[in-house]
């Protein structure tokens, strides 16, 4: 065992965050999760209304010729000339992308407490992998569904903004391993920087459909993700952060631990049913 491991496993042992606590906000976190994001599914799949008017189209567009009738089917004018064109290839239900959303939050949880021995000797060691994995899918899943709400549609756009947010989980996942048990003077922070840089895509794509339209127009409950997904999106980034730089009680990893399943499960039940609020505007809004 190297010296930077023993430090950090030394401080494990006197935090005052325990195992059994620690297994019961992974339980807590897991139940309400999982209440929330069945009620949701049920809800969504079963009444009518509320899954006709949460769908979104899933488009994609081509460049193809200009057909020219005179020339037949197929034929295009010449000189050629290129147009976009856009097909709708499927739907995006945003009530069930919400209850997804919850769902994958309870998945993580409930593998935690299944591999509970194997999730505390990674906290003893300064890492969480279920976290990671579990934000890469559930956070990605979540942005895709609050864009189509500003009317994102093109299949590549939701793809690129998919990848990239998962990018930017996995590099909270590289930034855990690559300093696990080091001190606040040898923290590597370039996947925290690099992390955030990959953050800023989806925001910039977000607010670009937002403002893209008249802002008298948008339906309140909108302003109310935008604002609560901004703010709480930061909370994240300034948890590892305070982790990392060992400022105040955050010099125990468990603290930063219970902070991120606080986080997660507040800003997760309210995004989640701010988004689920979408089904109940007109899909042409």
């Amino acid at each position: 065992m190297s010296e930077k491991s023993a430090l950090n496993e030394n401080e494990v042992v006197h935090s005052p965050i325990s195992d059994a606590k620690l297994r019961f906000f992974n339980m807590g976190a897991c139940i309400l999760h999982g209440i929330q994001g069945l009620l949701m599914l049920i809800t969504s799949q079963a009444v009518d209304s509320i899954k006709n008017q949460g769908a979104r189209d899933v488009t994609i567009r081509y460049l193809a010729c200009k057909p020219n009738a005179t020339l037949g089917t197929g034929q295009c004018e010449q000189p050629v000339k290129l147009d976009v064109y856009e097909d709708k290839i499927g739907t995006l239900e945003i009530g069930a992308v919400s209850a997804a959303f919850l769902l994958l939050s309870f998945a993580a949880h409930l593998l935690i407490l299944i591999f509970f021995k194997r999730y505390i000797e990674d906290i003893n060691r300064g890492i969480n992998v279920f976290r990671w994995y579990e934000y890469a899918l559930s956070s990605s899943v979540m942005i895709v569904g609050i864009a189509s709400l500003f009317g994102m549609r093109d299949l590549a756009s939701i793809i690129m903004m998919f990848l990239v947010n998962t990018t930017m989980n996995l590099l909270g996942l590289l930034m855990e391993r690559m300093n696990a048990g080091a001190d606040k003077k040898d923290v590597n922070w370039e996947p925290f920087i690099f992390g955030c840089v990959a953050g800023i895509a989806p925001w910039i794509a977000v607010l670009i459909y937002f403002f893209g339209g008249p802002l008298d127009e948008i339906p309140g409950f909108v302003y109310g993700v935008v604002i609560s997904y901004f703010v709480f999106f930061q909370t994240f980034p300034v948890n590892m952060y305070l982790q990392y730089a060992k400022i105040g009680m955050w010099k125990d990893y468990r603290l930063g631990e219970v902070t991120y399943q606080i986080l997660s499960l507040v800003s997760k039940s309210l995004l989640a049913w701010l988004v689920f609020g979408g089904t109940f505007q007109p899909s042409n809004e």
